[in-house]
């Protein structure tokens, strides 16, 4: 019987979570509302904060789904390379093309208003996002070993070869002239490897 009944309350979740974000992808922040996300699921306000508790409890799950969906990408594309520069740049392209093909998702997570309002909720994301986060740092971990890649905090890592590829989508999703994602895909990844390459490279 409690089976049942914690699975009803998975399919709940679920409704509400594939709602938000279709609510999000054909109105974007203008419509994302509790108002909007209730008659979209057909669930409940009263099931909403049972599950979620508040209405920005559930945007912080869809940017934790955001971010986990971006980072499994860019965790694919480093584990299907073989040496410190291509793997960088895998990661680069990676980042870009994610962003290109989940345009609202990028948008929840960078450029919404909510990307800032999930912060008080970021303990309820933090275990998926270190896990991801630790498989890039295992991989980048003996490439900077071996000198293939530079000795930095992998916090300042990921500041070179994320913070450019992040900031370049953020001015594409607010409409800044002159930034198109393919020419980004075909000028950062080398300028970035650069940045980061070791002297053993």
């Amino acid at each position: 019987m409690k089976s049942a009944k914690q699975a009803r309350g998975r399919e709940t979740v679920e409704q509400l979570v594939e709602a938000a974000m279709a609510v999000y992808a054909e109105g974007g922040p203008e419509r994302f509302t509790l108002t909007a996300v209730i008659e979209a699921s057909g669930v409940s306000v009263g099931s909403l904060y049972h599950h979620f508790g508040s209405f920005d409890v559930l945007a912080a799950e869809v940017w934790s789904r955001c971010m986990a969906d971006l980072l499994d990408h860019l965790v694919a594309a480093l584990r299907a390379t073989r040496t410190a520069r291509t793997g960088v740049r895998a990661m680069v392209v990676g980042y870009l093309r994610w962003a290109a093909g989940h345009r609202a998702r990028a948008h929840f997570l960078l450029v919404s208003p909510y990307a800032g309002r999930v912060l008080p909720h970021a303990e309820r994301m933090r275990a998926g996002k270190a896990e991801r986060m630790e498989a890039i740092a295992a991989w980048f971990a003996p490439h900077v070993a071996a000198g293939r890649i530079q000795d930095l905090p992998p916090a300042l890592i990921e500041m070179l070869v994320i913070g450019p590829v992040a900031e370049t989508v953020r001015r594409w999703l607010a409409g800044v002239p002159g930034i198109d994602l393919d020419e980004a895909a075909r000028l950062l990844p080398e300028r970035i490897w650069q940045s980061v390459r070791g002297p053993d490279s």
